[in-house]
């Protein structure tokens, strides 16, 4: 499946800003089971410099500095991705949990110690004895680990609402645990917030959610969706993707653009700039498959 991706972001400010300094992370990664054929921005106005980096998680940014007087800034993302057979491959018997908390420090080799640095607290995700609680239901002794990630993703798809309205970008995991209402990033959010409590590493993974509309109705361009979901990591396994916003395994309706501890770390767009005032944010994202 070969998906073309437009993500077009819209900021309209109150008063001109004189200067703007931005990073977009914007651009998919090129992985095992998805290829990026190509990707381009385009930004109004014009800016005066833009360079492409690679981040500490491999990731994929653009930073630009807009220099002239401007009332409003679009960012527009387009990219191609051609989706890959999404089966699993190798062993899929999984440890039980315990084991693979214990397994983990230990593990010298590069993907045991990138995993690590997943197992810690972040700046938007803390460790709480009530995440550890929580996460328990799903992990009893010898569960493998497995098991218990598909059942902790079913679980907070069944005890968390779906609602936009009561939570923004800054709402914290324990709020959301509170409130068991929220959108993608809150639940991402928590099930990392749990899986870390019981010492398993997991991150935050951002991409795009391919939709579909009802049966005989046409495809709305830009109704496609900006998504969260969570990666946990397992020894002798690799990285499992899950998804609690629909409790299931992503496939070929995800793609991701980038991954790190928490929101934080791939933001779709952020910045500084001088002036502007108060501002008037939009965003949509139309993912169209071109072919099969």
């Amino acid at each position: 499946m070969i998906y073309r991706i437009v993500h077009r972001t819209t900021c309209r400010y109150r008063h001109p800003v004189s200067v703007g300094k931005h990073v977009a992370c914007l651009k998919p990664r090129s992985l095992p089971r998805q290829q990026l054929a190509q990707s381009e921005l385009h930004i109004q106005p014009t800016p005066a410099t833009m360079t492409e980096r690679i981040d500490y998680f491999g990731n994929l940014l653009y930073f630009f500095t807009v220099q002239e007087p401007h009332k409003e800034l679009v960012v527009e993302a387009r990219s191609e991705v051609r989706m890959l057979d999404n089966s699993p491959s190798g062993p899929q018997d999984s440890p039980p949990w315990e084991e693979a908390v214990r397994l983990l420090p230990a593990d010298q080799s590069p993907a045991g110690l990138e995993a690590y640095q997943f197992r810690f607290e972040s700046p938007r995700i803390k460790l709480r004895p009530e995440f550890a609680s929580y996460a328990l239901q799903s992990f009893p002794p010898r569960r493998p680990l497995r098991e218990g990630l598909l059942d902790l993703t079913a679980r907070i798809h069944k005890d968390f609402r779906f609602d936009s309205k009561v939570t923004n970008v800054r709402t914290t995991p324990e709020e959301v645990y509170r409130k068991r209402r929220g959108v993608c990033q809150d639940f991402a959010h928590f099930q990392i917030a749990c899986l870390r409590s019981l010492n398993l590493s997991a991150r935050y993974v951002s991409g795009y959610l391919r939709t579909h509309p009802p049966p005989g109705q046409a495809r709305l361009v830009g109704a496609d969706a900006s998504h969260a979901w969570v990666s946990a990591y397992c020894p002798g396994i690799g990285w499992i993707d899950l998804d609690p916003t629909n409790n299931l395994v992503p496939s070929s309706g995800h793609v991701t653009i980038a991954w790190g501890r928490d929101y934080g770390d791939v933001s779709p767009l952020h910045g500084l700039i001088q002036g502007g005032g108060a501002n008037d944010l939009s965003v949509s994202v139309d993912v169209e498959a071109l072919e099969s």
